[in-house]
C-alpha cells in the first residue's frame, strides 16, 4: 500500500456511507461497467429486464427489495465474467400519469377538456421531463448497476412502432377485434378497465325482494337484487331448469313493475336454486353474468346507466338524469308505493371496485377493442408445464396455470388521452375501418377517398408492457442488443402482476418471436409494515427507503431487505437493516486492522497452523453455500450465511486467534498470518460484493495486487480441496469450550482481564488456554474446584472468591426461576395468547425458552 493510501486509511477510522457511495457509484458509471457491448449470444450472456417502474413512482420498499435482488444477480454474473445487461426503463403508466397531471390542472382551475387532447398530452410530456427521472435517480442511490445509458421509455418513438406492429399483426390474425361487450367501467377514470384491474371488497348492501306479476295468472315471481335501479333494463326472468317450482312457467311471461315491459321467463343452468326464491332478474346491460345468459338466449340488451354514472333516457322520464344512487332511492319508493316491494334485508357480498381509482365498478355494455386470449395462452401454458420456464417458489407456477387455463378475452382499449393511441382509423363516408402501423397517406380512405378519423382510445398500459423485454432491446428491428441479450435469463417480480404482466410477456414473446422471454420467474415476498399491515402512506405505515439509505447506508438497506426476504410475506425488520449496518462497519474495521498491519505481505493462503486451515475451510464452505443460495434465489440465507462467516468465523475467532502473529509477524520474519488474512479478506469482499457493493468496493481499493475494480473482479468459486473436516472439528471443539468458559466468567462476575487458575481433566487445546485466559496449575491435583466447565476445573484464586461466586450464581438462579414462572403464567393465560398480537406472543415464548436455557446452564 502506498503512503498516500495508507495515510487515508489511518485517518478514516469509521466507515461513512454518505461519503463513499456517491463517489464509488460515479466511478463505476465512468468505467462503463453498466453498459456492455452487444456481442455473443443470449446463451453466452446474462440479462434481466427490470419491471419498469411507473414514471409517476418514487422508491418504496417493494422497489427496494426487487431491485436489490436483481442487482445482486447481475453483479454476481458480471463478476463471473459474463457479458451482463440489466435492461432499464420506465413505464408511461396511462391512468396513473394522466390522473396526476389532471390533479395538477384541477388545482390550477383547468379542465383537461378545455385544453384539448393535443395540449393536454403536451402537458403530460412536460411533467414527464420534470419528474420522470426521479425513480431512476433513486434506484441509483440503492446501487443499481443497470444499463442507464440505454434507458427506455414505453412511449418513446421506437417503442410506439413496436406496439403498433403488434396490434396490427394480432388484428390481421383475428385475435384483436371490436365488439359491443360487457366491460368493467371505472367511473373514477372514465374508462373501461380489465378484469385484472378489479379488486373485490366485502360490502353490506340492502337486498330488495321485488314481485313480478306472471302474465295470465294470479302468481308472482319474486326476485332479489341489491341494485333495484337496474331493473329498468331487465329483459327476462330466469329459473333453473331443474327447479320444479317454476317448471310450468318456463316459456311464459311476466310483467316488469314500474315499466310494464313483458319479460320472457327462461330456464338457465346458471341460476342458483338456493339464492332467494330461485328466480333471477336478467339485466344483460348491467351484469356480466346476465350478459352471458342474455347472449345464450338472444335477449335484448338495454342500457339505462351511462358512462357518466347517470341514468339515460332508456330508463324513462321519471329517472333519466339521476345518479345511480338517486335512482335507486326513487325506484324503491315507487315500488313500495305500487305494492311490488316484497321485503328488504341487510346483505353482505363481494363487490368489484377499480384498483386504479377506488370507485365501484359499473358493468356496462360498451363498444371496445378486445384481444382473444385462448390461442395465445395455449403455448404459454405448455412452456411452464414442460419446465422451459420455472417459477420460484413453485406454487406460483400452479397459480399461473390455473388462471391461464380459464383465461377470458382482454379488453385492451381505454378511454384516456395519455398512452399508445390505437392505430385505427374510420371512414364515416363509407364505413371502413382501417388498422395500420402508420396513418394512411393523406389521411384519406383508400376505398372512397373520404377523410379519416382516428380512434380516440389508447391501449391498456399492460398491452405495451407485455412487449417490454424484447421491445426494450429494439424489436422489431434485428438489433445487436436483441441478438446478444434475448431471451433474458431471470424475471424478478411481485405476485400481483403474474397475470397482468408475466403471463402476457410469455404469450407475446412466443407469438411474435417464437421464444420464451426468460427461463426463471422469481416471485419475491411482500414487505409488510412491522405490525403486519400493508405499507401505505395513507395508513401511516410506510417506511421511506431513502431515509434508511441516508441514516444507515445503501449496503445496510440492501442487506436488511435480502435478509428479511422469504418465500412468504414478511414484516419489515429495522433490526435486519441495523444488522446490515453492523456488518458494513465490522467489515470496515476488520479490513482496516488487517491492511494497516499487513506490511508488505501479499494475499496468499497459508496452511501452517490448524487455525489457518480452519479459516480456509470455513471460507470455502461459505463461498459454496452463498453461491448455491444465490443461484437458488434464497437471498435471505445467502445474506445470513455471509453475516455469520464475517462476524463469527473471521472476526470473532480467526482474527482474534492470529492477532499476535499478525502484529509480531513482520519482526519475526513470518508473514503467513498477514498473507492468509489478505487472502481470506479478498475472497470475502468478492463474495459479499453483489449484496453489499459500496463498502466492499471501497475496501477493495486498499487491497494489494488488485488487477481491477471489484465490480469486475472474479467471483469466488469454491476451492473444495481446502475443505478440512479435521481442522474444522478441532477448532470447533476449542471454540465451544472457550464460549462455555466465557459464559461462566460472565455469570460468575469474573473480570474479563483476569486469568483463571484452572486444572485440566482432559485434553485441552492450546487455543483455549489463550482465548479463555486460563493458567493451568499442575500442582493443584487435590484442590477443590469452584466449578467444572467441560474438561476444565476452575480453581480458587486471589481474584476468585468461591463463596461470592456461589452466592451470585444462586441469586441469578432465583431470578431466572422467577422469570420462568412469570412467562409460563402469561402463556398459560388464554386471554393473553388469544388477544395479544402474534409477534408479542412469539416474543414471550422466545424469552421463556431463553430463561429455561440459562437456568439449565447454571445447573
Amino acid at each position: 500500500m502506498d503512503a498516500d493510501r495508507r495515510a487515508k486509511l489511518e485517518q478514516t477510522t469509521r466507515y461513512d456511507p454518505g461519503e463513499v457511495e456517491g463517489r464509488v457509484y460515479e466511478r463505476w458509471r465512468e468505467g462503463g461497467h453498466f453498459t456492455p457491448e452487444p456481442a455473443g449470444t443470449a446463451a453466452e450472456n446474462y440479462s434481466i429486464a427490470i419491471p419498469p417502474p411507473n414514471v409517476t413512482g418514487s422508491l418504496h420498499m417493494g422497489h427496494g427489495l426487487n431491485n436489490t435482488i436483481q442487482d445482486t444477480l447481475v453483479r454476481k454474473h458480471r463478476m463471473m465474467g459474463e457479458r451482463v445487461k440489466w435492461i432499464i426503463g420506465t413505464d408511461h403508466a396511462g391512468i396513473a400519469t394522466q390522473s396526476v397531471v389532471e390533479k395538477e390542472l384541477r388545482a390550477a382551475g383547468i379542465d383537461r377538456h378545455e385544453l384539448g387532447r393535443e395540449a393536454f398530452v403536451e402537458r403530460v410530456w412536460e411533467w414527464r421531463e420534470r419528474y420522470g427521472g426521479r425513480i431512476i435517480e433513486q434506484l441509483q442511490r440503492l446501487g443499481a448497476s443497470g444499463d442507464f445509458a440505454n434507458e427506455r421509455f414505453t412511449l418513446d418513438e421506437g417503442y410506439v412502432a413496436a406496439v403498433h406492429k403488434v396490434f396490427v399483426a394480432l388484428h390481421e390474425k383475428g385475435l384483436i377485434y371490436r365488439d359491443n361487450y360487457m366491460v368493467n367501467w371505472d367511473p373514477g377514470s372514465h374508462s373501461a378497465i380489465s378484469d385484472l384491474e378489479v379488486e373485490n371488497r366485502e360490502v353490506e348492501d340492502t337486498l330488495y325482494s321485488i314481485d313480478y306479476p306472471v302474465e295470465g295468472s294470479e302468481r308472482v315471481l319474486t326476485v332479489a337484487t341489491v341494485r333495484p335501479e337496474t331493473m329498468l333494463a331487465d329483459t327476462a326472468v330466469a329459473v333453473n331448469p331443474g327447479d320444479g317450482r317454476y317448471a310450468d312457467l318456463v316459456g311464459g311471461r311476466c310483467v316488469l313493475p314500474l315499466v310494464g315491459r313483458r319479460l320472457p321467463i327462461i330456464a338457465d343452468e346458471h341460476v342458483d336454486v338456493d339464492f332467494g326464491t330461485g328466480a333471477l332478474k336478467i339485466t344483460p346491460g348491467h351484469d356480466p353474468n346476465d350478459f352471458e345468459i342474455g347472449r345464450r338466449h338472444g335477449l335484448e340488451e338495454i342500457s339505462v346507466i351511462g358512462e357518466d354514472g347517470r341514468l339515460t333516457e332508456e330508463a324513462g322520464a321519471a329517472y333519466a338524469g339521476l345518479t345511480a344512487a338517486e335512482a335507486q332511492q326513487r325506484v324503491v319508493a315507487d315500488l313500495r308505493a305500487a305494492g311490488a316491494l316484497g321485503g328488504e334485508e341487510p346483505y353482505v357480498h363481494s363487490v368489484p371496485f377499480s384498483h386504479r381509482s377506488g370507485e365501484r365498478i359499473e358493468p356496462l355494455i360498451s363498444l371496445q377493442w378486445f384481444c382473444r386470449m385462448d390461442e395465445l395462452a395455449a403455448p404459454a401454458i405448455e412452456v411452464v408445464r414442460d419446465g422451459r420456464i420455472r417459477f420460484t417458489p413453485e406454487r406460483w407456477g400452479r397459480v399461473y396455470l390455473d388462471w391461464m387455463e380459464s383465461i377470458r378475452p382482454w379488453c385492451v382499449s381505454r378511454q384516456l388521452w395519455w398512452g399508445h393511441r390505437l392505430p385505427v382509423w374510420y371512414c364515416d363516408r363509407c364505413g371502413a375501418t382501417i388498422v395500420a402501423e402508420r396513418e394512411p397517406e393523406g389521411g384519406q380512405c383508400g376505398s372512397c377517398g373520404g377523410e379519416l378519423r382516428r380512434d380516440e382510445d389508447v391501449l391498456d398500459t399492460w398491452f405495451s408492457s407485455a412487449l417490454w423485454p424484447f421491445a426494450a432491446l429494439g424489436w422489431p428491428e434485428d438489433t445487436p442488443d436483441l441478438r446478444a441479450f434475448y431471451p433474458t435469463d431471470v424475471l424478478s417480480t411481485a405476485r400481483d402482476i403474474i397475470y397482468l404482466w408475466v403471463a402476457r410477456m410469455i404469450m407475446t414473446s412466443l407469438e411474435l418471436l417464437d421464444e420464451i422471454p426468460f427461463t426463471d420467474v422469481y416471485i419475491h415476498s411482500v414487505i409488510q409494515a412491522p405490525d403486519g399491515r400493508r405499507m401505505s402512506k395513507s395508513l401511516g405505515t410506510g417506511i421511506d427507503p431513502l431515509e434508511l439509505i441516508d441514516s444507515h447506508g445503501a449496503d445496510a438497506l440492501r442487506f436488511g431487505l435480502l435478509a428479511m426476504s422469504s418465500s412468504q410475506d414478511v414484516r419489515f425488520s429495522g433490526a435486519k437493516v441495523q444488522q446490515g449496518r453492523d456488518l458494513a462497519n465490522k467489515l470496515w474495521n476488520a479490513s482496516r486492522l488487517i491492511l494497516l498491519n499487513a506490511g508488505d505481505a501479499t494475499p496468499e493462503p497459508a496452511t501452517n497452523t490448524v487455525e489457518d486451515r480452519w479459516i480456509l475451510s470455513r471460507l470455502e464452505r461459505t463461498v459454496e453455500l452463498v453461491g448455491e443460495r444465490l443461484d437458488g434465489f434464497d437471498f435471505s440465507h445467502a445474506a445470513l450465511e455471509l453475516y455469520r462467516f464475517v462476524y463469527s468465523d473471521l472476526c470473532d475467532w480467526y482474527l482474534e486467534i492470529v492477532k499476535p502473529r499478525l502484529y509480531d509477524g513482520a519482526a519475526a520474519g513470518d508473514v503467513s498470518a498477514a498473507s492468509n488474512l489478505l487472502h481470506v479478506l479478498g475472497r470475502t469482499l468478492a463474495l459479499a460484493h453483489p449484496l453489499m457493493p459500496f463498502v466492499t468496493e471501497e475496501i477493495w481499493g486498499y487491497m494489494p495486487e488488485r488487477a481491477s475494480e471489484l465490480i469486475v473482479a472474479p467471483y469466488p468459486e469454491p476451492e473444495r480441496e481446502r475443505f478440512d473436516d479435521a481442522a474444522e472439528a478441532e477448532v470447533a471443539d476449542a471454540i465451544e469450550l472457550t464460549r462455555a468458559l466465557r459464559r461462566w466468567r460472565e455469570l460468575a462476575g469474573v473480570a474479563p482481564g483476569s486469568a483463571l487458575r484452572a486444572r485440566a481433566t482432559g485434553e485441552v487445546h492450546s487455543l483455549v488456554l489463550r482465548l479463555a485466559r486460563l493458567e493451568l496449575d499442575g500442582d493443584a491435583a487435590g484442590a477443590e474446584a469452584v466449578a467444572a466447565v467441560g474438561s476444565i476445573d476452575i480453581l480458587p484464586s486471589d481474584d476468585l472468591d468461591p463463596d461470592a461466586v456461589a452466592a451470585r450464581i444462586e441469586e441469578l438462579r432465583e431470578r431466572l426461576r422467577a422469570e420462568v414462572a412469570r412467562a409460563e403464567g402469561k402463556l398459560a393465560n388464554e386471554g393473553f395468547t388469544a388477544n395479544a398480537p402474534a409477534d408479542v406472543v412469539a416474543g414471550e415464548r422466545e424469552k421463556l425458552a431463553r430463561y429455561r436455557g440459562e437456568l439449565e446452564e447454571l445447573g
